[in-house]
Parts: structure tokens; sequence; C-alpha cells
């Protein structure tokens, strides 16, 4: 089964293929995702990595947490569900009486 895994502390230029490779010293890589603000297409300084063994994605896991990646030292943990955004309530203010 394939694990998702999230990357924290990237370098803001950081390409998805430049996060791809680091990953797939330590084994195959199903996707890679470097997360973009939607207005300005600057990187959030996050990304995703998907890779279809779990064996090989928990070893990636623990010799990349803290490492130096392009100056930074990178967070590699499992990546957590996407949070429904419904669940965020309408974005408006409310008031409570």
């Amino acid at each position: 089964m394939a694990m998702k895994l999230y990357v924290g502390g990237l370098a803001y230029s950081v390409t998805e293929q430049e996060l791809e490779a680091l990953f797939a010293e330590h084994g195959k890589v199903t996707s890679s995702a470097v997360i973009k603000d939607r207005d300005s297409g600057q990187s959030k300084g996050f990304g995703f990595i998907e890779m279809s063994d779990d064996n090989e994605a928990k070893a990636a896991m623990a010799a990349l947490n803290g490492k130096d990646f392009n100056g930074r030292s990178i967070t590699v943990n499992e990546a957590r569900p996407q949070e429904d955004r419904s669940s965020r309530g309408s974005g408006g203010f409310r008031r409570s009486y």
C-alpha cells in the first residue's frame, strides 16, 4: 500500500523534480507535489511525497527527517488525511445571541 509523506521546511526554490529525486534515493516515488500559493504561485515551503512501498517510505522518513536540503532543515513525517474544508464553517462572521 502507498504511503503519503509530508515534507516541511522546504526552501522556496525547491521544485517537485528535486523533491522527487531526493526521495527516489530511498525507493519508488509515485507522486511528488510542492504546494504553491494559489494567487502568487510562490511555494509555501512544504510538499507531499507518495511512495509505493510503506517500508521504503518509513526508511526515507527516518533518513531524511531533520536533514539539510538546499540549505534548510526539512521535516518529514506521515501525512495526515486532508481536513474536510466544509467543516471550517462558512468563512463569514457569525454573531451569536
